[in-house]
């Protein structure tokens, strides 16, 4: 199935999820105030950790935030499209500056985490005291990505794309990829896409203003998309115009 050369790339906050999943927790939870107070003062990531403990002290258990997670909105045409797309055959994987334990509640909520065959995101895990720790993807406090462009310290999409493009030209075959994506950290890995690779980024968000103020360097083919009824036709087309075209020079 020619769909089975396909690798789809996709970014989680606003763009599987229709908000970022770590203001969603936080409001829903009660603690946007500290969060907002602290924001200037820490990265995101390790913000995001100190929520954590704090909002364990004040007694909110993991069943608290899991049932939180549970009601993230999620648009049910996005749902269908990875579900689509996953059974056409196509290698479906996220790069995303959320979490683990974020993403995989969510996923497995909508029967979606089978679909995925790697989440690079960032590492969290539950401590023996109950609480929900997470950290950076990227050390940056010791190894620094280094990257000049608007990427967050704990993650370098970019970088991550260049290691799964590594990994499939180990294996030897040419796989087209289309990568989704919504904010800032998802030009970089934009910049790395090539000659019949897809960049789909959602239509007047963040990348979307990057991308059409350099788009002489961006290699691969532009497709934009506002909301899930776009994304599942935007998705599914393409798959389909890919697979037909390697059909045809097969």
């Amino acid at each position: 199935m020619a769909a089975s050369d396909i690798v789809v790339i996709m970014d989680f906050d606003k763009t599987i999820i229709e908000c970022d999943s770590d203001n969603w927790v936080v409001d829903e939870l009660g603690v946007t105030r500290l969060f907002n107070q602290l924001l200037p003062t820490m990265p995101l990531n390790s913000l995001m950790d100190t929520m954590m403990k704090e909002l364990h002290a004040q007694g909110t258990t993991i069943d608290d935030i899991v049932a939180v997670l549970k009601r993230t909105p999620i648009h049910p045409r996005i749902i269908q499209a990875i579900k689509s797309a996953n059974e056409l055959g196509c290698d479906l994987k996220i790069v995303s500056d959320a979490n683990v334990f974020f993403i995989e509640t969510i996923l497995e909520h909508h029967g979606l985490r089978g679909c995925f065959s790697e989440i690079d995101t960032n590492p969290s895990f539950i401590d023996e005291e109950g609480r929900l720790r997470i950290f950076p993807l990227h050390d940056f406090s010791r190894h620094p990505h280094g990257c000049h462009h608007p990427c967050p310290p704990n993650m370098c999409k970019g970088i991550v794309i260049e290691r799964i493009q590594a990994s499939l030209s180990a294996m030897g075959e040419k796989k087209t990829v289309i990568y989704m994506g919504d904010g800032l950290g998802d030009f970089c890995p934009s910049l790395k896409l090539g000659d019949g690779d897809y960049m789909l980024p959602r239509k007047d968000f963040p990348v979307w203003d990057l991308i059409c103020k350099n788009r002489k360097q961006i290699k691969a083919e532009v497709c934009e998309w506002s909301n899930g009824e776009e994304f599942e036709h935007v998705l599914l087309h393409l798959i389909t115009k890919i697979s037909f075209e390697k059909t045809q020079h097969c």
